[in-house]
């Protein structure tokens, strides 16, 4: 049997992937969580052969625990399922050592056998995600421009964004007129909105 763990903060759709995924005569659902901050001590203590991830999850992002799950329980493959079907996720999902990555609009049968199909060591990609991620080239933002832009999403002030990354206000202006100018946009909420569209935040 394939242990699974699901991460999906929607109660409805965690629990309609956990039955359909359940009557698959080869799976079994071993953990189920609703945060992504809980992803790895679920994964710590079910040992899931196979964790399968949202994206955008309360208390840390699919993407970031798949670098933790990386790291801290190697045995477990990554399967990413997302609404958002935005290239710099699937560089950023690939990076974190993700094995495969979906969007949700397929049908069921095709996830269970992306799940079998990354268990056996291969890369599950949506193909069209596939092709729009290589035409899209990589993310031009660093990671300190990625931290100061993902901390000004509730309109922070700059002194708010130093105190919380523990830099000076000045390096943190630095950082974001630098990601203003790469993503092309005029100041620093139209920047996370085009990073956000991209998939770079």
């Amino acid at each position: 049997m394939i242990r699974l763990l699901l991460a999906e903060d929607q109660g409805m759709m965690r629990g309609a992937l956990a039955l359909l995924l359940g009557m698959e005569h080869d799976i079994e659902v071993v953990a189920q969580v609703g945060r992504g901050d809980e992803i790895v001590d679920a994964a710590l203590v079910a040992r899931p052969d196979v964790a399968l991830l949202d994206i955008e999850l309360p208390g840390r992002s699919g993407l970031d625990a798949a670098a933790d799950l990386r790291d801290e329980v190697p045995d477990c493959r990554v399967l990413i399922l997302t609404t958002f079907g935005r290239p710099g996720y699937l560089r950023r999902a690939m990076e974190a050592g993700a094995a495969g990555f979906l969007v949700k609009d397929g049908p069921v049968e095709d996830l269970a056998e992306a799940v079998r199909q990354v268990l056996r060591g291969e890369t599950v990609i949506d193909p069209a995600l596939a092709a729009a991620a290589l035409s899209a080239g990589p993310n031009p933002l660093t990671g300190r421009e990625r931290d100061a832009l993902a901390a000004s999403v509730d309109g922070a002030t700059i002194a708010d964004i130093a105190a919380s990354l523990h830099l000076s206000e000045s390096t943190v202006r630095n950082y974001l007129s630098s990601a203003i100018g790469k993503t092309g946009t005029r100041n620093r909420m139209e920047a996370v909105r085009a990073a956000r569209q991209q998939g770079w935040l």
